[in-house]
């Protein structure tokens, strides 16, 4: 005759089962994942907003509306250089105050080629690089 079979151990009716602590954490692993992804996503477009280059280009007193409209066209050609639009209600005094042009993928030579462009103009008078983060270019 064979022994009896033990018995397995019996779990309590008030004991929660252990898989849903196994679940638990995988979950909180998953949230501390996704939590670090939209860190690093903050991160990066923190990152690209401060790689924002620019060049304002200023003139002097008197200068009409179509010779900064010259001077625009004349030196948009600029690889990597794009130009700030001028808007159809923008006053006059605005446009005339200065141009504003977007560095941010030009190379140093291709800023140098838009300052030569912009200091054959005698209404052109300033010429400032700058970044992002105020230091100027």
């Amino acid at each position: 005759m064979l022994p009896p079979l033990p018995s397995s151990p019996r779990r309590r009716p008030c004991q929660p089962p252990r898989r849903p602590a196994r679940r638990a954490r995988a979950g909180a692993g998953l949230a501390a994942v996704g939590l670090a992804a939209l860190t690093l996503a903050g991160c990066a477009k923190f990152n690209e907003a401060l790689s924002q280059r620019w060049v304002d280009v200023s003139f002097r007193a008197g200068t009409t509306v179509s010779e900064v409209k010259q001077i625009r066209a004349a030196c948009s050609h600029v690889p990597n250089v794009t130009v700030q639009p001028i808007r159809r209600d923008q006053p006059t005094i605005d446009i005339t105050a200065g141009l504003r042009f977007n560095t941010t993928s030009a190379s140093d030579a291709n800023v140098a080629q838009l300052q030569v462009c912009v200091s054959k103009f005698p209404a052109a008078v300033g010429f400032n690089p700058q970044d992002a983060s105020d230091s100027g270019g």
